[in-house]
């Protein structure tokens, strides 16, 4: 089993929704079920097949969540000491096509949310930003064709 790098942040995020799902999400989804039974038959009950249905998606996602903090590697990039771009970096770019500046931090595959800044480690961008220092200028191989972003700060909080 490989470890995955993960935040704190990101691991605090998973347990959360992983409580939700358990004590809260479960039972809603028990007592559908029993009002559903006490309807009768349930061979044509709508409402049981679906509960049933919504039973199997919630225990699906618990047993995910679960292998996933089984296999984290939580990282505090509050920790880390580098002067190169590594995982948990938070990075100031400036794009040399627009000159417009941009900010990510790189997290583990379950955070990215780049309406946060937050950009996964195995996307295109992470991957061409690894082991760079201030100053180097990266070259991201992106859908829309070639980027080139310069490397103004690394940050580690």
């Amino acid at each position: 089993m490989d470890r995955v790098p993960m935040t704190e942040q990101g691991a605090e995020a998973l347990r959360k929704e992983l409580h939700h799902l358990k004590s809260v999400k479960r039972r809603r989804i028990i007592d559908a079920i029993e009002t559903a039974r006490a309807h009768g038959d349930l061979s044509e009950n709508a409402e049981y097949h679906a509960a049933k249905e919504e039973q199997s998606f919630n225990e699906g996602r618990i047993g995910e969540i679960e292998g996933k903090l089984a296999c984290a590697h939580i990282i505090n990039p509050a920790d880390i000491k580098a002067s190169k771009v590594v995982f948990g970096a938070t990075v100031s770019l400036i794009d040399l096509d627009n000159g417009r500046e941009v900010e990510y931090q790189l997290v583990g595959i379950d955070e990215a949310d780049l309406e946060k800044g937050k950009v996964s480690i195995t996307s295109p961008i992470a991957r061409a930003l690894i082991g760079k220092e201030e100053g180097d200028v990266a070259v991201v191989q992106a859908p829309a064709g070639e980027r080139e972003y310069e490397l103004q700060e690394i940050r580690y909080e």
